[in-house]
């Protein structure tokens, strides 16, 4: 089974591409990531990710349960427990991933044999900070972290294996699907 990895900086649209891939192919799962930021409106425990504390996350890092971890802002852990894609790989799917760009690499080291990286990029950094003002769900300060940490990871491009510019979001659909569907070797849903 193979890994498929999407990244981005907050606001680029990885989600969006995620959900869309995983409606177009069939052999696709979702992997949930956990976090120890609270939960956005809407987001669902188990479905959009596994919420924890911050003390729980350090006990799963204690005890050697993720492929990897990052603490991205202070206190705000994310990782990938190595429980889900075994749960996935027992399922027989390949492993969809929507995770930060350090998760990403460290990630793609851990697999490199099984894995494709697909950096999604905004057109501008002004639009994508337009992008994250328009959500709405973070504070000024909150909001003022992601972009400068966004400016920070969008140099990191080169280092993925493919690089998808989200300017026209069909057309970011179209080369999603292409190199997907040639990295699994399926074709997409009737």
């Amino acid at each position: 089974m193979k890994l498929i990895i999407v990244t981005a900086p907050s606001g680029s649209g990885k989600t969006t591409i995620v959900k869309h891939l995983l409606s177009t192919f069939d052999n696709l799962a979702f992997s949930v990531s956990a976090t120890t930021r609270p939960p956005r409106k809407g987001e669902v425990h188990g479905k959009d990710y596994y919420f924890m504390s911050p003390e729980e996350f350090r006990e799963h890092v204690k005890n050697g349960d993720f492929l990897e971890w990052e603490e991205v802002y202070e206190n705000q852990y994310y990782g990938t427990l190595r429980s889900e894609v075994e749960r996935l790989w027992k399922e027989g799917k390949h492993v969809i991933f929507d995770i930060d760009v350090q998760g990403a690499l460290n990630l793609k080291e851990a697999f490199p044999d099984k894995t494709l990286t697909i950096f999604v990029k905004p057109p501008s950094t002004k639009v994508l900070s337009e992008r994250l003002r328009r959500r709405k769900s973070e504070s000024e300060e909150s909001l003022k972290k992601r972009i400068a940490k966004a400016e920070f990871e969008l140099s990191f491009a080169n280092n993925f294996d493919v690089v998808i510019v989200n300017d026209k979001l069909e057309e970011a659909f179209q080369k999603a699907d292409a190199v997907v569907g040639k990295y699994i070797g399926e074709t997409e849903k009737n």
